[in-house]
């Protein structure tokens, strides 16, 4: 077990680039962590990586033996879990990453159900915009808006994410509704600095076709909810998901526009890599978020 809690520490090395954060990801002291190296290439008699004051980098044999060694090891706790849970309920430590503003809004939620029915499950979760390599920094699995495009991963849906413009009603009674897309150049539109193109709203046509509509205006932020909020202080139009703006639809404080030509929604996926022996404690979040958003978003009703 000595030479197996070595190779993890080795991996974890090479996932993470530096001793530190491979102790941080193990829980336990960089020290350690360099001690449990240095004993797995004595007992290889090779050396594995060449350290220096700024950066860890492996030999030819430590590439060579990671790359052979890491898929084993995840075949080992595949199968060691699938063994186990055969006999157990799910237990043991969960990592999961989510997009920001999702993840806190809508994610946070869910997890703490799951949290509150599968007690002996640890939830590690971190919100972040960032897309992360779920294999690489060591996450049991991801969820992520949008198309999924890597192959090596399954994934199952979880919701439609629409995108909708909102107005003010005060502010569209004032300025009136724009009837078209290409009417938006005559309104002052609050522009998320998130988008992609910032200043191109998508839209979709009659004919199924997407197309991009040019905005402007003179408030840039780059975070929806605080667009939202100017658009409800009647400073313009805002383009927003409709898991934000679903509530201030609901209250009255903003009314959609131009629904005729609300865009193909967004989907949203949880992710997670193939594997013969799946863990039962990611079967079950995962079964677990995939019923929580059946059907209709609870975001999208009522308005």
């Amino acid at each position: 077990m000595d030479r197996l809690e070595a190779e993890r520490m080795f991996v974890a090395v090479m996932e993470t680039g530096s001793f530190t954060a491979a102790a941080e990801r193990l829980r336990t002291s960089s020290g350690q962590a360099s001690k449990l190296v240095s004993r797995l290439e004595g007992i290889l008699g090779v050396r594995l990586l060449s350290r220096t004051t700024r950066a860890v980098n492996p030999t030819e044999a430590g590439q060579a033996y990671f790359d052979r060694l890491r898929p084993l090891l995840e075949e080992f706790d595949n199968l060691y879990a699938a063994v186990r849970d055969a006999s157990h309920a799910p237990r043991g430590r969960l990592r999961l990453t989510a997009p920001l503003t999702f993840g806190t809004r809508e994610v946070a939620p869910a997890l703490n159900d799951f949290a509150r029915n599968f007690v002996d499950i640890e939830l590690d979760v971190s919100f972040s915009d960032r897309v992360v390599n779920i294999v690489d920094e060591g996450f049991d699995l991801a969820i992520r808006v949008g198309k999924p495009d890597d192959s090596s991963m399954i994934a199952r849906k979880l919701c439609d994410m629409r995108i909708v413009v909102v107005g003010d009603p005060a502010y569209l009674e004032t300025h009136g509704e724009p009837k078209t897309p290409a009417a938006l150049s005559k309104f002052d539109c609050i522009i998320d600095s998130n988008f992609r193109e910032p200043n191109h709203w998508p839209f979709r046509g009659a004919d199924g076709v997407s197309f991009t509509a040019p905005v402007q205006g003179r408030l840039h932020y780059s975070n929806a909810e605080a667009c939202l909020k100017a658009a409800e202080a009647g400073f313009g139009l805002a383009c927003v998901p409709s898991f934000i703006a679903g509530e201030s639809l609901r209250a009255g404080r903003t009314r959609q526009v131009l629904q005729a030509f609300e865009p193909e929604p967004y989907t949203v996926h949880v992710l997670y890599p193939h594997s013969r022996h799946l863990a039962a404690k990611v079967r079950v979040l995962v079964d677990f978020l995939v019923e929580r958003y059946r059907g209709t978003p609870r975001w999208d009703e009522g308005w």
